[in-house]
């Protein structure tokens, strides 16, 4: 049996509202830095290194606040504010990225964390984003309630963990070493300082965290859009989407203070990855057909911005300018705020 919410209306008040809303960021960005200090030990406990781990589990793992967002915003109805959430935390959590860069002063980061995999998950965000907009395109299929996109996606997602894993294993090429360059460094003693299974509870019950606090943004986020009259796509791209992507924020920042650049660099394009399933689960969710031909000229939008931005952070990677935060921070930041000033004036 399902439930649907949100349909009847706000049942909290605007002002109670913004306070969870503040109150669940504030929850989503403590958690975010303690899961940071057990990811990078767990990524060199288990031999993954920094790269897998950042890009599969601690992008998963960060990005389960936002999942229940976007699922919970689905089975109340809100199709654009689940879209919207989803893509409009790709394009947040890569402008995370920039900020980042400009705290790690002494080399550009994508060419400090120079890596296979970042650019292996990154092609693949491209791919996985650039699917679901051409299913608002194609004719409303729908198998269950479900469009044969959202499986794909899940597909495509497991395809790239496992050839994340491989080439981190038998990798074909590595990139050019310099001077600029931080390698992965495991830190032992760190690593075996506790139980491996006390490590990966820890791991766990941050990400449950996470989880509840992201569905405390959700119902905070319906009521600022009802009760304020701003449309669920600016909503979703620019509040509940921000909110849910702090801790792709804090463990960024952490781990680039801790060194651990590829985890940062592979945090964040893995979560983003992560992210577009957001939109298979609410695609589920959603039961009023599939739920990318509810889709608005804005939440469209939003997914174009995100594969734009992507692309840039991929040419980024490839072309590893040495010192400050290179052409594609600076294109990024220009990007993400011309984004939001067109959803402003949409919406």
């Amino acid at each position: 049996m399902r439930v649907r919410f949100a349909r009847r209306g706000p049942s909290i008040s605007l002002e109670i509202a913004i306070a969870i809303l503040i109150a669940a960021a504030g929850v989503v960005t403590l958690a975010g830095v303690a899961i940071t200090g057990e990811a990078d030990r767990l990524a060199d406990r288990t031999g993954l290194g920094e790269a897998v781990f950042g890009g599969v589990l601690l992008g998963g793992s960060t990005s389960l606040s936002g999942i229940v967002t976007s699922v919970t915003a689905a089975l109340d109805g809100q199709a654009s504010l689940a879209l919207s959430n989803a893509v409009g935390g790709i394009t947040a959590q890569t402008t995370f990225l920039v900020l980042a860069d400009m705290l790690h002063r002494r080399a550009n980061l994508e060419h400090a964390a120079a890596d296979a995999n970042n650019l292996l998950m990154a092609a693949m965000l491209v791919l996985m984003v650039a699917l679901p907009l051409g299913a608002a395109y194609a004719p409303p299929v729908t198998l269950f309630a479900i469009h044969p996109v959202s499986i794909l996606l899940f597909v495509i997602y497991l395809f790239g963990a496992r050839a994340a894993v491989s080439l981190n294993n038998t990798p074909m090429w590595r990139p050019q070493s310099t001077p600029e360059t931080r390698a992965d460094a495991p830190d032992e003693a760190a690593a075996h300082a506790r139980p491996l299974w006390l490590m990966a509870a820890t791991f766990a019950g941050l990400s449950l965290i996470l989880a509840v606090s992201g569905f405390a943004i959700a119902r905070a986020g319906e009521t600022i859009s009802v009760e304020l009259g701003i449309s669920q796509t600016v909503v979703g791209a620019l509040m509940t989407a921000v909110a849910t992507s702090l801790p792709e924020l804090v463990t960024t920042m952490a781990a680039v203070r801790r060194g651990a650049l590829q985890l940062a660099v592979g945090g964040i394009i893995g979560g983003n990855t992560f992210d577009v399933l957001f939109l298979s689960l609410s695609d589920a969710a959603y039961r009023d057909g599939s739920i990318y031909h509810a889709m608005s000229q804005a939440d469209g939008l939003m997914m174009m911005g995100a594969i734009i931005i992507t692309a840039i952070l991929l040419m980024g990677l490839i072309m590893r300018e040495r010192r400050g935060i290179g052409f594609e921070g600076a294109a990024i930041l220009v990007t993400y705020f011309g984004l939001a000033a067109v959803q402003v004036s949409l919406g």
